[in-house]
């Protein structure tokens, strides 16, 4: 169910005739930063839209300050590559993609990272005079992991996802 109980998530169905799904990251707290809980119910949120015969459409939104500021680094800093890769990690990333319904990113505020990459997930960006994409892995000493590389290049063209994804700059909407 769309109203299900969330801990990092305000999930609701609105418009004139309660049609659009609207999904709101709420982890102010963080700028949004995606950790495995708040991914989880995302991925739980959706499938619940998903199924909805009267969901036709989502919103997927941060708050004015940060869409999201990217995956969560306080999470992630302690794994190896072998803890990621055997549990899983980043598994259902994805979701938004292939969702059969519209999703469309309402991004205000910093999408970087993950945060980029689940807006470019998205079929549609509404971006605000404050929004502020990037990839700003290379600033950690390492690449975009959620396909980052691959939609920002067919979103933006190859010229500037190479100097964004290699130098951390970020562009405004």
């Amino acid at each position: 169910r769309a109203g299900a109980a969330f801990q990092y998530l305000l999930v609701q169905k609105t418009g004139a005739q309660k049609n659009v799904g609207l999904i709101q990251l709420n982890r102010p707290q963080a700028l949004n930063a995606l950790c495995e809980g708040l991914m989880a119910e995302l991925q739980r949120a959706l499938e619940a839209m998903e199924s909805d015969p009267e969901v036709r459409a989502i919103v997927l939104t941060g708050s004015q300050k940060a869409f999201a500021a990217g995956a969560d680094i306080k999470e992630m800093q302690n794994k190896t590559f072998q803890e990621c890769y055997n549990s899983g990690f980043l598994a259902g990333w994805n979701k938004v993609s292939v969702v059969r319904k519209p999703i469309i990113a309402a991004v205000n505020g910093y999408a970087l990272g993950g945060g980029c990459e689940l807006a470019m997930m998205c079929d549609i960006i509404y971006a605000g005079e404050k929004a502020q994409f990037g990839q700003p892995e290379i600033l950690l000493g390492t690449i975009p992991g959620s396909g980052g590389t691959q939609r920002l290049t067919r979103a933006v063209g190859k010229s500037l996802a190479m100097e964004m994804v290699l130098t951390g700059d970020r562009i405004s909407a």
